[in-house]
């Protein structure tokens, strides 16, 4: 755009290099182009405030849409996404994820679409294609090797070039390629550099040899180096206001052409940005549209459904009238939609729990259900907001309080949360980042005590922090002498715990009170668990014991997959192991659903009759799997992922980097299944694994082709079954020797409907 460059001054173009707001940039002066609005997005529209109020469509997790293997299906998930940003505003979203899943531990994992580069590769286009189509932007992220969270903001990622090229900028590149209008430069440094200074990536790779025309942004606060950056090629930091870009870049600017051109380069891409996403498509709130992009959300979950083993056909369940179905596990009840990101979505009201659904589909048909927990759910921070709180007027929730250092409270509120949190701005308080005062954030309730026992108590935050209890200060909390940032506190959410006992019936007042000072965000957090009073294992057993098949929903709560942390273990968590174990000897007609994002360890599932991957698959999880089980959907999923046995059957077993802050990706090129085709060894299951319902073989396979990137494989697919069915067709080739082993990788593959026999 060199017109755009004639018409503004140095001091113009310097101010668009940094964001206007924590969601915008500065609209380009003397035009009609305006401030972009930015939203994460990669499951659906977080919003400006990224709490409990922007409530939006969730769709699957990344890994649950890379199971998928369907292109065209992904691409509509993707304009479901585009069509909730039209809704809100949104003119470009930080998504999809490209990183790839390297370990199991990764804190992320369920945002990724797999661990192949060009599986990942091949959907995060689909996704980009479907979002931009509706003419809203996608920022991919995060360029380049954040593959794990532990130290991502210091942590040094040593890779060789060839592997970094070849394996961990391959999705970018491909996006780039396929026309994405926008990258999201990671926290990490790679061989010593930080993303955002990476000049050989942004500048060369990218601009240069891909002659991409897109924007190039920091991720949050991951600038570090002004001038250093902008050299490199990043085109614009965020947040806003500036902190290293912007108007500090004007010292450091020297009177040469590159600096010059730099400056024109990047004013000329924002404003490139912010002509693609001022011809939005018009928002359809019509309840029919709502209601299709609800039934893609659930033919999605469906699609990414993998289906693990299946003894004597169990699925799809026998749903005869006088049949005895028990349903168990805290998931059936509480399920994990998506993981605890920054990106997280909150949930429409009123969504259907597995055990809901399932009550739908079966007793419509007979079929007897019954229900035992079985284990409790294993968070972090058990929910406070899961009880029946009141305010102080008796609605719904809790009193939220903002005062300033001399007590006066300016400004009130009902939220009804377990963690609040505040980026910048806070109600009342204004810009965090320029308090000289101490303010102050109370939050309270009541809530009646369902049975007698010791509660369980957690509170924390990033301030100073008190609790009480019915009147008594029982707990306190500092969260500002923790070390490591603040980003990272606001999502690993340090807390103390204690024990306080209350009877049945007795109201109890609950009181929070913290005390905070600059800081460009804070947060609080609380929780609360009742205790057990009946022996829910033996419970479950009993109902095990009594069913004719039984449906055990297991995994992960919304707090076990975070941002900036990352696993130390593939088990499942809490008493799980021990509840499959003994749900499968009283009945061993027992269907395992796993509500997990990442692979899990496999010895426990040996002696299910059938086990099913579900992984955080959004809104619609309970119809989805209602369906799939009943058959009136077909389990669509193959895995994106390796399933080993245990932890050290992995190539990659810790994510810390060492006392240098160095993390060293030895593996090189040999990035999950490959490590086990290089030293064949067996998975539990492997990746591209996965059963169907139908009796599919693939007949008179032909490949042509001399060169490589030429080959064309063509079959035909049969289906001998009486129903419809999915294959997904795979193609591997295995190159020559390399670090002295070889090994096959993914080429292309190919997803396709069989229809049932005349």
């Amino acid at each position: 755009m060199p017109a755009l460059s004639l018409s503004l001054s140095v001091a113009e173009k310097v101010r668009l290099t940094a964001g206007m707001g924590m969601w915008s940039t500065h609209p380009i002066p003397h035009s009609t182009l305006g401030s972009v609005t930015l939203s994460d997005g990669p499951m659906g529209i977080t919003g400006g405030r990224v709490d409990e109020r922007d409530i939006a469509l969730l769709s699957p997790c990344g890994l649950a849409l890379g199971a998928s293997w369907d292109r065209q299906l992904v691409s509509r998930v993707g304009g479901v996404i585009g069509q909730e940003a039209l809704r809100t505003g949104t003119q470009a979203l930080l998504a999809p994820n490209l990183n790839l899943l390297r370990s199991p531990l990764a804190g992320r994992a369920f945002e990724l679409f797999g661990e192949d580069p060009r599986h990942i590769a091949e959907l995060g286009a689909a996704w980009i294609d479907g979002v931009q189509r509706q003419g809203v932007g996608c920022i991919v992220k995060h360029m380049v090797c954040n593959d794990s969270e532990t130290d991502r903001r210091t942590m040094n990622v040593v890779v060789d070039e060839a592997t970094l090229r070849e394996v961990y900028f391959w999705p970018f590149e491909v996006a780039a390629s396929r026309g994405v209008w926008g990258m999201l430069t990671a926290y990490n440094r790679v061989n010593g550099i930080y993303c955002a200074e990476q000049h050989q990536a942004i500048s060369q790779w990218l601009k240069r040899d891909l002659d991409w025309d897109g924007l190039v942004m920091s991720d949050w606060f991951g600038t570090q180096n002004g001038p250093a950056s902008f050299r490199a090629g990043l085109d614009l930091e965020m947040p806003g206001p500036a902190r290293h870009m912007g108007d500090h870049l004007l010292p450091a600017l020297m009177d040469t052409d590159s600096d010059a051109r730099r400056l024109d380069d990047a004013a000329a891409r924002l404003a490139r940005l912010a002509e693609r996403v001022s011809h939005p498509l018009p928002w359809d709130g019509s309840a029919a549209a709502q209601a299709q992009r609800c039934h893609t959300l659930e033919e999605a979950a469906a699609a990414g459904f993998v289906l693990l083993h299946n003894r004597q056909r169990l699925l799809p369940l026998d749903a005869q009238a006088g049949q005895r179905l028990a349903v168990m596990g805290p998931n059936a009840t509480t399920p994990c939609f998506q993981g605890g990101t920054f990106a997280r979505v909150a949930l429409m009201p009123g969504l259907i729990s597995p055990l809901e659904a399932i009550r739908q589909r079966f007793s419509a048909a007979g079929v007897e259900i019954s229900y035992a927990q079985g284990v409790e759910s294993d968070y972090r921070i058990p929910p406070l907001h899961h009880l029946p709180l009141r305010t102080a007027a008796g609605e719904r929730g809790l009193d939220v309080a903002y005062a300033t250092a001399a007590g006066e409270v300016v400004h009130r509120e009902v939220r009804d949360a377990s963690s609040l949190i505040w980026f910048r701005d806070m109600p009342g308080v204004g810009d965090m980042l320029r308090l000289t005062e101490r303010a102050t954030v109370t939050v309270s309730c009541q809530f009646t005590a369902p049975v007698s026992g010791r509660y369980g108590f957690w509170i924390g935050g990033t301030g100073e922090v008190a609790l009480q209890l019915n009147g008594e200060r029982v707990a306190t909390f500092n969260g500002e002498a923790l070390d490591g940032d603040i980003m990272g506190k606001l999502m690993q959410a340090p807390h103390t715990h204690l024990e306080f006992p209350l009877q049945a019936g007795e109201s109890l007042t609950f009181r929070a009170e913290m005390a905070l000072g600059s800081s460009i965000a804070h947060g609080i957090w609380f929780g609360c668990q009742p205790p057990q009073t009946i022996d829910l294992l033996q419970q479950a057993v009993d109902h095990a014991r009594a069913a004719d098949s039984v449906v055990l929903v297991i995994g992960e709560t919304a707090d076990a997959g975070l941002e900036s942390i990352d696993r130390d273990a593939t088990a499942l968590p809490g008493h799980q192991v021990a509840l499959i174990r003994a749900v499968c000897a009283a009945n061993p007609r027992t269907v395992v659903v796993l509500n997990v994002a990442h692979p899990v360890d496999t010895g426990c599932l040996a002696d299910a009759a059938a086990v099913m991957v579900v992984w955080y698959p959004g809104q619609e999880f309970g119809p989805a799997l209602a369906s799939v089980l009943a058959g009136d959907r077909e389990p669509g999923g193959r895995l994106p992922v390796t399933f080993a046995q245990r932890l050290d059957d992995y190539p990659v077993r810790s994510l810390t980097p060492d006392a240098a802050g160095d993390l060293w990706y030895h593996e090189r090129q040999q990035v999950g299944y490959r490590w086990f085709s290089a030293r064949e060894r067996p998975a539990a299951w492997a990746f591209g694994h996965g059963l169907g319902y139908a009796d599919i073989t693939l007949n008179a396979a032909a490949l042509t082709g001399d060169e490589v990137d030429g080959l064309q494989l063509r079959c035909q697919l049969q289906n001998r079954a009486a129903r419809d069915g999915k294959a997904v067709v795979q193609l591997y080739l295995r190159g020559r020797r390399r670090h002295g082993r070889r090994w096959r990788s993914l080429r292309q593959s190919a997803s396709r409907r069989t229809t049932k026999p005349p």
